[in-house]
């Protein structure tokens, strides 16, 4: 579903702007790294395999996926995405995901995304809850989501198959009230 009124990056030289089918080349080229790949439960092959991605973007659903781009101001590069799936407007949920090129980590700048992202959920989205999970490896992405003030919630044993292998990982969570 594409967002009428994005959220400011929160970090300088970054804006966020819906995600479009131009940036799925350079999506892509930083998703398939191996240094990115393997913290992700992606299964690409090719940029082809992020189309239905678009599809759910594109439509009028109010529980489908909403992503933006994250884009370097100076260059309009596309540095990341961020967004929301599993989005239940009858729950008021939604898990925020996030992804950054490799050339834009360790700067804070997942950490200020994440935090606008979910302000403005809360806010303007009407949400109650935000979760993300992550895998068990990824400990860059937990300590995103600590920082963000989500709380770890436990452990997903197998929870979704990583490329053929079932993957654990960490549930976090964050409500409006905390």
């Amino acid at each position: 579903m594409k967002i009428a009124a994005p959220p400011r990056a929160g970090f300088p030289g970054l804006s966020l702007r819906q995600l479009e089918r131009a940036d799925l080349d350079a999506w892509y080229a930083y998703l398939s790294n191996p240094n990115v790949f393997r913290h992700t439960s992606w299964n690409l092959r090719s940029p082809d395999d992020l189309l239905p991605m678009f599809d759910n973007i594109e439509s009028t659903d109010p529980d489908s996926i909403r992503r933006l781009a994250i884009v370097d101001t100076a260059s309009g590069a596309l540095a990341g995405t961020v967004g929301l799936h599993t989005v239940s407007t009858v729950n008021r949920s939604a898990e925020i995901a996030y992804d950054l090129a490799p050339s834009h980590w360790g700067r804070g700048i997942a950490s200020a995304v994440c935090e606008a992202v979910t302000a403005w959920a809360f806010t303007h989205g009407g949400f109650m809850r935000m979760q993300a999970v992550v895998l068990t490896s990824n400990a860059g992405s937990a300590r995103v989501l600590q920082k963000c003030g989500y709380r770890y919630e436990g452990l997903l044993r197998a929870y979704k198959m990583v490329r053929g292998t079932p993957g654990d990982f960490a549930m976090y969570a964050r409500l409006a009230t905390d």
